[in-house]
């Protein structure tokens, strides 16, 4: 099927048209101190951080190892800007390389989904609306266009994003509720 245009375009009705505010904790989904089966998980990039630095908490390592792990080219991608990010004369920057080495070399092929075009369209969109209502500068109009394609991706493949990037997380929950994201701190 060939990308269309007026397709992707019709994600404008979700424009808020105003600011959204970050709803309290109590509505939105945490991980809780019990982890159960459910469904698969998309993991934002912010868990392979957390897990290289030894900052997850058990619970969240719990859930990890009783749901279906899936990764995305998203996160592949931020995690390798980082290795050209890193000063080569720092010494830190061989270890912080190995370990992302690591991780993307652990995430099996069957496991590892690239956003199609469509995907990648909506996103924009999604992030242009979010850039724009929420006031976001410059430095985060990047970040907002991967969370948004991470959120898009995770729809289309009914997936729940796994993430601790809450502010960002929730406006797109409350843009589209029907996408699921699983919070944890």
């Amino acid at each position: 099927m060939a990308f269309r245009f007026e397709t992707s375009a019709r994600v404008r009705r979700h424009d808020p048209k105003s600011t959204l505010s970050r709803r309290p904790d109590e509505a939105l989904p945490f991980v809780g101190a019990r982890v159960e089966a459910g469904n698969g998980l998309l993991l934002d990039t912010c868990v392979y951080i957390d897990q290289m630095q030894g900052r997850t908490p058990q619970v969240l390592d719990h859930l990890i190892a009783i749901r279906v792990v899936n990764h995305s080219a998203v996160a592949v991608q931020e995690l390798l800007q980082t290795v050209g990010v890193l000063d080569p004369g720092d010494p830190r920057s061989k270890t912080a390389i190995a370990a992302i080495k690591t991780a993307v070399d652990a995430m099996p092929p069957h496991r590892l989904f690239t956003p199609d075009l469509d995907t990648l369209a909506v996103a924009a969109i999604y992030a242009g609306i979010l850039c724009r209502t929420q006031g976001y500068a410059k430095d985060d109009r990047m970040r907002a266009l991967h969370d948004c394609t991470l959120f898009v991706q995770a729809m289309r493949l009914g997936l729940t994003v796994l993430t601790r990037s809450v502010r960002d997380f929730d406006v797109l929950l409350q843009l589209r509720p029907r996408g699921r994201v699983l919070f944890y701190r």
